[in-house]
């Protein structure tokens, strides 16, 4: 008699696919506030076969987040590679923009600290020693402010991503003019001292909680 186990594995791994096309589909449109109801509508499964995979929306968004992530190290990496601090600096603050700007799950990620478990707190930790390393190299230089430091970062991020939700419908790339902004002042002919310090790193997790 032929055992049916093959062709189910076929189809659950069907599923799974659609599952995480759909759910990357969604995060990037709509946010992480999607259900897995919405999930499971928009990969045509059933409610059952995403709550069996996947019965917390965490897990789906570790599982589809980290990749994101990674791809966030991956554009600290290659600013690291340019010769030119600043430079390194500016592609980094640029690609991360990008990518925050077409996924607005991956803004809401950056932004708020309560989502994700032992993956994404690596790959967030990963990034903190990247960008860590740009800011030291350009300081290093005398391409940057003294006064700035790299968990400046994620506050930035966060300062541009409401400028990316109100423009998408007008101008999708305006954030790019305010990046130049910020941008200018981080160079060290800004030399009018920033009125208060830089978060420290607990400081700065209990800002990106967001209440719930």
């Amino acid at each position: 008699m032929t055992s049916p186990a093959r062709p189910l594995r076929r189809d659950a791994e069907l599923n799974r696919q659609r599952i995480l096309a759909a759910a990357g589909e969604l995060f990037a449109e709509r946010g992480l506030a999607v259900t897995l109801d919405d999930i499971a509508r928009h990969a045509g499964v059933g409610v059952g076969t995403v709550y069996r995979r996947y019965p917390d929306k965490e897990l789906l968004i570790d599982a589809l987040f980290e990749e994101r992530l990674t791809a966030l190290c991956g554009a600290a990496e290659a600013a690291l590679e340019l010769d030119d601090p600043w430079e390194g600096l500016v592609l980094f603050f640029e690609r991360g923009g990008e990518l925050q700007a077409r996924d607005r799950g991956l803004k809401e990620l950056i932004a708020d600290h309560a989502h994700g478990g032992e993956c994404l707190i690596r790959a967030r930790d990963r990034l903190r020693v990247l960008v860590t390393e740009l800011f030291d190299r350009a300081k290093a230089a005398g391409v940057v402010r003294a006064d700035a430091v790299a968990l400046d970062t994620p506050m930035i991020f966060m300062m541009l991503g409401p400028l990316m939700e109100r423009a998408r419908h007008v101008d999708p790339d305006l954030w790019r003019r305010y990046l130049g902004i910020v941008l200018d002042g981080l160079r060290p002919a800004a030399t009018t001292p920033l009125p208060r310090p830089a978060l420290a790193p607990d400081q700065l997790d209990s800002v990106m909680r967001k209440p719930r």
